[in-house]
């Protein structure tokens, strides 16, 4: 059985949640599994973390976008290299990376291959929805930020041969949905102070469930409920929800098309894959706006009145055969073999 490097990118929420189920997985199909996480983990995971990486971490504004200044000053060279350089991936049989830097890099640096699994390494394919409006940098940094010499990723729909299904974390498949009053919101591009002025602006009868990167205690602001980030909160919440509003990522859309929530996305700034995400999204049908100014808000109120769940997603739990289709590809073996040995 193999030696795997799993190393993930820790910004933001979906790449962590993904290996909710991919780790142990993973474990069951090689003989010694190690995970690295870098950049700033906005989860503590429940597992065993190996390598704790600086990497390079995209830092998320407070008005709806990439703060490309903060982002600068957190990209510290030295460090970046020194991680690649020290980083042992000859003492693995495979390298996988979810949309990490550091090992992917260190792969290249090593001559060593390093295969991609993640929503991030599909989004440009030729058979993915793209955005009407080029973006030459956004396409750049996506295909060399974690360069790889294999791609297996996951979308919101098979768009073609190696293109899976989203990986909707077991919690997730376990929940029995139910449509209460309130609306679930989560757009970490956005302060506490922006969406509870635009979410009461737009409704004082509807209530939000608001959870913010930027804050550390729970509020209520009228019928606006600000809660920090808890995973085991925000997966009740969603699960309870008439609705959700989010940024257009992966994670958060796919789970709530897959409880059948109706479903309203605000691409993040600057931000080439949501600009994918969110043509991709508004194919299936789901409502996109660019922002939560005055000029979108009438789109936000017909959807709160008029909205309805995205009919026909079930997305069926097929990661451990993605898992399976990528070991004998790239080692040659299969399941079965690796369970025997």
């Amino acid at each position: 059985m193999p030696r795997i490097l799993y190393a993930i990118q820790g910004t933001g929420n979906g790449h962590l949640s993904r290996a909710l189920d991919i780790v142990p997985l993973l474990a069951q199909r090689a003989s010694h599994l190690d995970v690295l996480v870098s950049g700033p983990a906005a989860l503590a995971p429940p597992f065993r973390v190996k390598y704790l990486c600086h990497g390079m971490g995209f830092v998320f504004g407070k008005k709806g976008g990439v703060d490309f200044l903060q982002t600068f000053w957190q990209l510290n060279s030295s460090s970046f290299l020194r991680e690649v350089r020290q980083l042992p991936v000859q003492n693995y049989d495979l390298v996988i990376s979810d949309f990490e830097p550091v090992s992917a890099w260190a792969c290249r640096h090593r001559h060593r291959p390093c295969v991609a699994l993640s929503h991030q390494s599909v989004v440009l394919d030729p058979a993915a929805p793209q955005p009407s409006r080029p973006d030459v940098v956004g396409r750049t940094v996506l295909r060399h930020y974690a360069p790889a010499t294999a791609r297996y990723g996951f979308h919101f729909a098979p768009y073609a041969p190696g293109i899976h299904t989203p990986v909707i974390r077991r919690q997730v498949r376990e929940l029995t949905p139910r449509h209460e009053e309130h609306y679930t919101v989560y757009l970490p591009a956005f302060d506490e102070h922006t969406l509870v002025g635009r979410l009461r602006y737009l409704s004082r009868t509807v209530r939000w469930e608001v959870f913010s990167r930027h804050s550390t205690r729970e509020a209520e602001y009228g019928n606006v409920r600000v809660r920090p980030v808890s995973g085991a909160a925000f997966t009740d919440s969603l699960a309870r929800s008439a609705g959700v509003l989010c940024g257009a990522g992966f994670e958060t859309p796919a789970e709530a098309l897959y409880l059948g929530k109706k479903l309203l996305v605000v691409p993040m700034k600057n931000q080439y894959e949501q600009a994918c995400n969110a043509a991709a999204l508004a194919q299936l049908g789901v409502p996109v706006v660019k922002s939560l100014r005055d000029k979108h808000l009438a789109t936000l109120d017909h959807w709160l009145h008029y909205g309805q769940p995205v009919p026909g997603i079930t997305y069926p739990d097929n990661t451990g055969q993605v898992l399976d289709q990528l070991l004998r590809e790239q080692l040659g073996v299969d399941h079965r073999e690796l369970v025997a040995s």
